[in-house]
């Protein structure tokens, strides 16, 4: 009798244990990239400590939520190839060991752009500015250095960031300067030939803005046009509560898909606090003065903002699912609210919470909602 009583406890007790197993399997699969994964990847930007293992909560929420990464930081000019005769790989090899070990899509950014590069770049041996030749010369051996060095590894490449003007045109930056608008072609050329299998793409702000997707769209064409291979355009997100005009953002969607390149949301954030100014914008170079009407959430955020939050990222997502066929990719700028950029920009020191995980890495409102969304049946 007691045999058997023990019997049954036993066999209990692994049907306990199985159940529980299930249970934890099914957590686990309830993730971005597992409800979105036959729609688009799903992505963010990393933080060395990200890779190196200082935020070691952090990256068992990108481990289990998302299939792409992006570098926030560490393969901008300026920490890989700090003087002429100088680069620094240790932190952009331990991001791409790290994208390889989880089996990410991987996307160096950014190659050429106008912040985040040292000076030498645009100086001669003389301190003054350097010439034409110069500088391209400098900019083929930095773009055959970098991608030869991930060739094969590094799946997709930002080649050229925010080479648009905010008014009118391409953006005065030194590499307009002082070698042209042909800078861009260039820099596409010799991406292509340092990889001629990586995907090249355009990256730039406010793409929803009509005249700045007019310009992207005039800058793609001329590429094309010359034979140039542009496979993707990133339209950044860097979005604020109710800032989008949803159908200005379809329309961008549908004007870049119609140039034959892969649509991509690239740096998605939605920031839940007022913006100083009435023009919004993603230009980094703005700052302004810390005060407590734009700093209306220090402790925590309210329910109701939550809402918001969510319903925004929501309507968002509508979208991106209705042409899902055009959007490859859509990445978040950065993990959690802990160490989100809109902290610190365009007024630094504030206390935003922009993104789907808060400053404890929990799933947020605006988390449910999409995992909701992209649980529905396909209406297309």
């Amino acid at each position: 009798m007691k045999m058997k009583t023990l019997s049954h406890v036993l066999f209990l007790t692994v049907l306990i244990g199985l159940f529980s197993c299930e249970n934890q399997s099914t957590e686990v699969q309830t993730s971005l990239k597992e409800v979105y994964k036959d729609k688009f990847l799903l992505g963010t930007a990393l933080h060395v400590q990200h890779t190196n293992g200082l935020r070691k909560e952090s990256s068992v929420v990108v481990e289990q939520q998302f299939n792409s990464i992006v570098a926030e930081n560490c393969m901008k000019p300026e920490e890989l190839h700090p003087s002429e005769d100088e680069y620094d790989f240790t932190d952009a090899d331990v991001f791409v060991q790290y994208g390889e070990k989880h089996n990410m899509f991987i996307v160096g950014h950014t190659l050429i752009w106008h912040s985040q590069v040292p000076e030498w770049f645009f100086l001669n041996d003389k301190g003054e500015q350097c010439s034409r030749e110069e500088l391209i010369n400098r900019m083929r051996d930095h773009i055959y250095t970098v991608v030869g060095r991930y060739k094969g590894r590094v799946q997709a490449w930002d080649v050229v960031n925010e080479a648009i003007d905010d008014i009118e045109g391409l953006r005065k930056s030194k590499w307009f300067e002082i070698i042209g608008p042909e800078y861009i072609e260039l820099a596409f050329k010799f991406a292509n030939e340092a990889d001629p299998n990586a995907e090249l793409y355009y990256n730039d702000y406010s793409l929803i803005l009509p005249h700045r997707r007019t310009e992207a769209v005039r800058l793609i064409k001329k590429l094309q046009e010359k034979g140039l291979r542009v496979d993707g355009i990133g339209m950044q997100a860097h979005y604020g509560i109710d800032y989008v005009k949803i159908h200005e953002f379809e329309k961008s969607i549908t004007d870049f898909a119609a140039l034959g390149i892969k649509v991509m949301l690239t740096e998605l954030d939605i920031s839940v606090l007022p913006f100083p100014t009435e023009e919004i914008s993603a230009e980094i170079s703005q700052k302004y003065a810390l005060v407590p009407e734009f700093d209306p959430f220090t402790t925590s955020l309210p329910d109701s903002m939550q809402t918001k939050l969510a319903s925004n990222y929501v309507d968002l997502f509508k979208i991106l699912l209705k042409h899902q066929d055009k959007i490859s990719r859509v990445t978040f700028w950065g993990v959690n609210d802990a160490h989100t950029w809109r902290n610190n920009w365009p007024i630094e020191g504030r206390t935003d919470h922009p993104l789907l995980f808060d400053r404890k890495n929990n799933p947020k409102k605006a988390y449910h909602a999409i995992i909701e969304l992209g649980k529905e049946p396909s209406k297309g």
